[in-house]
């Protein structure tokens, strides 16, 4: 009888350890159409790197603001997930950091690169802000001197000089041919008939006409015939140079001479901040670069003349000249690439599907947009290949 009622006992206590190994299991799954993450009460790690607007840090070590603030504490507020604010001094040191374990999570404008990507450990969210690298000039507005520059150049002065030698030249055989029997439009003594030859040979060239002087002689008509079909076939070549000095000199464009494209960049003194990706875009178009520890320490460099332009975010440039007018920098249009922001997590890490899930409601809902305009004001042209069109249909 006793051991009926120990093996009774036995059989009885198995099914409750399987009753509440099953609910405790129907309780762990997550309910489908919810984003596995982790739990409230866990403070997560969050690395901060980067500068305004993105990241911005107060006087005290926990404030700490800026877009990419914005975007992860709306994340962090719609999973309810606590944080715990961690400042990194570099972009290495933090991806570091969360491929170690040490952070859960690095947030800040971090560019999405080949390289970056293919570190061991950590991974990439969907991009939430998308730019590039700018080039930060002076700003100041041309003397004198630099809007008469382009007219010495030697594009000008040469067109010039090959215009000038060939209206001689044809003013002379003009002379040669007409002079004896045609005294009245070319006259006989040698300075005045050029210089009537050369007038024949502008008025003929620029296609004018006047009629004021024309060649009578069967040798004068035939240097006038040929003249006009060397005029005909070079004239816009040899007029090149001086409409190019005169574009150059009168377009609103010159505000920026050093700089008009990419291939300015090319053997100019540029300043970059180490450990970003305008340090590898300055190498690659061949500039001669000096670095700086930060973006203020660039600029620097550019308000003592010791590098020609800063190549850096241009939201942060951007950013930089609302905040300094005084300092009457400017930024240029030209765009170096284009790179995505993203924040970094371990590989596999939880937090990933929840994060790209947010980061696009938070792009399709056009509230990163409403962050940037925030911190940078309206009518700024970043970020324009993210959110969705004005239809809200995905674009692409």
């Amino acid at each position: 009888m006793l051991i009926l009622r120990r093996l009774m006992l036995v059989v009885s206590l198995s099914f409750a350890t399987i009753a509440i190994d099953m609910t405790t299991g129907q309780c762990n799954e997550p309910v489908q159409g919810q984003v596995a993450g982790p739990s409230n009460s866990q403070k997560l790690k969050v690395g901060v790197v980067g500068n305004p607007p993105f990241v911005i840090h107060g006087e005290n070590d926990g404030e700490v603001t800026g877009i990419s603030l914005d975007v992860w504490r709306a994340i962090a507020q719609s999973q309810k997930w606590n944080s715990e604010y961690l400042r990194q001094n570099s972009i290495s040191e933090g991806i570091k950091a969360v491929a170690e374990g040490k952070l859960d999570i690095l947030i800040g404008p971090i560019s999405v690169t080949p390289e970056r990507a293919a570190i061991e450990g950590i991974t990439f969210t969907q991009p939430y802000f998308s730019s590039g690298v700018g080039i930060l000039i002076p700003g100041e507005p041309l003397g004198l001197w630099e809007r008469l520059a382009p007219f010495f150049g030697l594009a000008a002065l040469s067109s010039a000089g090959v215009l000038t030698l060939l209206l001689f030249l044809v003013g002379n055989l003009i002379w040669l041919a007409e002079h004896r029997k045609n005294p009245e439009q070319f006259s006989p003594h040698y300075p005045e008939g050029v210089q009537n030859g050369m007038w024949f040979a502008l008025v003929t060239l620029t296609t004018v006409g006047y009629g004021d002087r024309s060649p009578r002689t069967k040798l004068g008509q035939l240097v006038a015939g040929v003249w006009m079909v060397v005029a005909l076939l070079s004239f816009s070549s040899i007029t090149a140079g001086l409409a190019s000095a005169f574009t150059t000199a009168l377009s609103e464009a010159n505000a920026t001479p050093l700089f008009s494209s990419v291939n300015d960049i090319k053997n100019k003194d540029i300043a970059v901040v180490r450990d970003t990706t305008a340090v590898d875009w300055a190498r690659f178009y061949r500039a001669d670069i000096k670095e700086a520890n930060n973006l203020v320490g660039a600029v620097a460099l550019l308000e003592k003349e010791q590098v020609q332009a800063v190549m850096f975010d241009r939201p942060a440039l951007i950013y930089y000249t609302q905040q300094h007018p005084e300092a009457k920098l400017k930024v240029t249009e030209i765009r170096i690439s284009l790179e995505p922001y993203g924040f970094v997590i371990e590989e596999n890490s939880p937090l990933k599907k929840p994060l790209n899930v947010e980061i696009l409601d938070l792009i399709y809902s056009r509230r990163i947009t409403e962050f940037t305009e925030r911190w940078l004001g309206p009518g700024v042209e970043e970020n324009q290949d993210l959110p969705p069109d004005d239809s809200g249909e995905i674009s692409g």
